[in-house]
């Protein structure tokens, strides 16, 4: 693996035309140095999937440079990252770290044009080049494409689908979108539901879709071979919910359930809340804070967690976890359901907004309720805490089977670069010779 922080690439004069290989861009914000959410999880997926299915010395991924000091920065995780592309001999090619917000239109723009720059360097020395943008921060690459380019877009959410009135930020990502289409590129939808938002929120045509669906890689299926004790008061048996501490999430709704149960003197298990973020800040956000008050004063058993450390997700292979609680007001895909069904625990109680209705279905593979509703989602969890051990058996084959089945993103990841650019798999002559 190659890390490239400033010295430019050798000019394509310098690289005989016969000696060009074909090569995949992957530009990414979060996923390479840690995660904040469960993109970066989704995108370390990605990357570890392509780098397996193409030829070896083939990929190349651009990321911004996340300092070691930052919240974000996880220097475990960016290590395996590192090993594995390493293995791959992809190279890597830093860029600059912006100061504006990734989800802001400012520094989008800024962070497409550095990498977008990077790209056409790397495109020039190749004989044929796939560009692909993970999430929202690099919906605009198509500016930068050259004839030589295949530009393949993966918005894991959308402004319209977080902060709908925030119109500026709306308008760019449709008239990137646009502009990225008209010029023949792909946009990959996670799930049904962004497909169906892609189409009619952003205006996107139904051909320029293909269908890449979040799943989980064989790693992610695996028992950790370590995990972080549970606090004291979880070992007698648990309840577990996590993301980001957003109201998106739906974390008040869940507390107000927890509520109305325990005035219908129904006895629910501790719940470890871990609503998170991943910036060093010394006190809680508001939004945290107000969950904590809310704990307080309903008197509920919990423990709210507001850090965030990839090693939570090791709590899902728990014995003493007796539910996983996913309460989104909105969910693009939904990936902690997968690693609940993945890691055999359960049964998992969601609301059925957006992507989450398509894993977690009532009575076969978990608990639903509507979205906004914590009487219906009261009535959920009381469900699933009451359920027979035999049935807590069906849901978790089930789950399993789900995850297995149609969930495997490695596969669907080769299946869309076969469909799109096929060429990019193929093993080049050079290589070919070499190896004999």
């Amino acid at each position: 693996m190659r890390i490239d922080h400033a010295t430019p690439p050798p000019s394509p004069t310098d690289v005989p035309k016969a000696a060009r290989q074909p090569r995949v861009i992957v530009v990414l914000h979060e996923g390479f140095y840690g995660a904040e959410s469960g993109t970066g999880f989704s995108n370390r997926a990605f990357l570890t999937a392509l780098a397996r299915l193409l030829p070896t010395g083939r990929l190349s991924v651009i990321t911004p440079r996340v300092p070691v000091t930052a919240g974000a920065h996880d220097r475990r995780w960016a290590g395996e990252v590192q090993r594995m592309l390493r293995q791959a001999e992809a190279d890597v090619i830093t860029i600059p770290y912006v100061q504006a917000p990734p989800d802001s239109v400012h520094g989008s723009v800024q962070m497409c044009d550095l990498a977008g720059e990077a790209a056409v360097r790397i495109a020039d020395r190749a004989s044929r080049c796939l560009l692909i943008g993970l999430d929202v921060p690099f919906l605009g690459l198509a500016h930068h494409t050259t004839p030589t380019m295949d530009l393949l877009l993966v918005p894991r959410s959308t402004t319209a689908l977080t902060r709908p009135k925030d119109m500026h930020r709306v308008r760019w990502e449709r008239d990137a979108l646009r502009t990225a289409t008209a010029r023949g590129g792909r946009v990959g939808a996670i799930s049904s539901h962004m497909r169906r938002h892609l189409i009619a929120s952003y205006a996107v045509p139904r051909t320029s879709i293909v269908s890449i669906p979040n799943g989980l890689i064989q790693e992610e299926m695996a028992r950790p071979a370590s995990a972080p004790p549970v606090p004291f008061k979880a070992r007698a048996g648990f309840l577990l919910a996590m993301g980001r501490a957003v109201p998106t999430k739906g974390f008040e709704d869940l507390l107000e359930a927890l509520r109305i149960l325990k005035e219908r003197e129904v006895r629910a298990p501790h719940l470890l809340l871990a609503a998170v973020t991943s910036n060093d800040q010394e006190r809680p956000t508001p939004y945290q804070e107000g969950l904590a008050a809310r704990i307080h004063a309903y008197g509920l058993d919990a423990t709210l967690i507001t850090c965030f450390t990839p090693a939570i997700r090791a709590w899902l292979h728990n014995p003493a976890l007796r539910a996983v609680v996913v309460p989104s007001r909105e969910e693009p895909f939904g990936r902690i359901p997968l690693e609940a069904f993945a890691a055999g625990a359960g049964p998992v109680v969601a609301t059925r907004a957006g992507g989450l209705a398509q894993t977690v279905v009532d009575g076969e593979t978990g608990f639903t309720a509507r979205p906004r509703d914590p009487r219906t989602l009261a009535a959920a969890l009381h469900r699933a805490l009451t359920i027979l051990p035999r049935e807590r058996e069906r849901f978790r084959k089930a789950g399993t089977a789900l995850v297995r089945s149609h969930h495997d993103y490695e596969a669907s990841i080769g299946s869309v670069i076969n469909r799109i650019a096929p060429w990019a798999l193929a093993q080049s002559p050079i290589a070919e010779g070499r190896q004999r």
